[in-house]
């Protein structure tokens, strides 16, 4: 019996051991397993015409993979499937959009921000709302699992917060006036205000200021350190800016500057 207890035992630390070692899974197997966002414009979204996976996300797998020397692979997650998906394996890391938060951070390990936005509220212009305080005894919406329903929830008190299950989904309930408000990462929002032809505006106020980052699970401190090297030469190489003007620049619909670089976890970690 205290042979196969030890043996058990020694399974399970070598199986541990193996886990931890995430790095050299992928380079051995040549691949990196990237998650993203299939459905929010211009973070990770299926492209009409060719069906693959594009968006500032996606860029940023990429050139991570490159720098790792490795191939990319892509799977599309929901939002409240991304750190499930990276817990059990499913992916090496996990990009969609993923803010840091310290729930999230007592499940799983964040790389450097490569991304800092605020989180703020979309309503139609003919509203009445201005305000925060206006939203008061009123709905909003927010994509279930995300920052922009955890802060939603947390800074306003007194209004309805309705979890839906992607973006548009938020947008249309705000469009069919079954809600009053849409919260959202600014990034990402901007793209339905645009669509609404001039019929929403964002409230001045924010939020939260979000700061993405790319997910990596516990335990791995050569992926996570890898991860980190790649992202600062993206920044130094000028290749992050080139990413971000790709899908945000002035040339884009949503003409957003870059106001901040590439920041360490431990300027914003609590």
């Amino acid at each position: 019996m205290k042979r196969l207890i030890f043996a058990i035992l020694g399974l399970t630390i070598g199986m541990s051991s193996a886990w931890a070692d995430g790095l050299s899974d992928v380079k051995s197997r040549g691949v990196l397993i990237c998650g993203v966002l299939g459905d929010l414009v211009p973070l990770g979204y299926e492209d009409p015409k060719t069906r693959s996976l594009v968006g500032l996300d996606v860029d940023i797998c990429g050139a991570i993979a490159q720098d790792l020397g490795v191939k990319l692979e892509l799977k599309a997650v929901s939002v409240d499937a991304r750190i499930p998906s990276l817990v059990t394996g499913h992916v090496d890391v996990m990009t969609a959009s993923l803010a840091y938060t310290v729930p999230r951070a007592k499940q799983i390990d964040f790389s450097s921000a490569y991304m800092s936005v605020p989180v703020s509220v979309l309503v139609k212009k003919d509203s009445g709302i201005k305000s925060f305080a206006d939203l008061a005894g009123k709905k909003v919406s927010a994509n279930r699992g995300s920052t922009s329903e955890v802060f939603a929830r947390q800074k306003l008190k007194s209004t309805e917060v309705i979890a839906l299950d992607n973006g548009p989904a938020s947008y249309l309930a705000l469009m069919q006036d079954k809600v009053q408000g849409m919260s959202m990462v600014k990034s990402a929002g901007i793209g339905f205000h645009n669509r609404s032809n001039g019929q929403t505006e964002f409230l001045d106020e924010a939020l939260f200021w979000e700061y993405d980052c790319i997910g990596v699970r516990k335990g791995e401190p050569a992926l996570l350190s890898a991860v980190n090297v790649a992202l600062d030469k993206l920044e130094s190489s000028g290749r992050l800016q080139t990413i971000w003007d790709r899908w945000y620049g002035p040339t884009t619909e949503y003409k957003l500057t870059r106001d901040k670089k590439v920041t360490a976890v431990t300027e914003f970690q609590q």
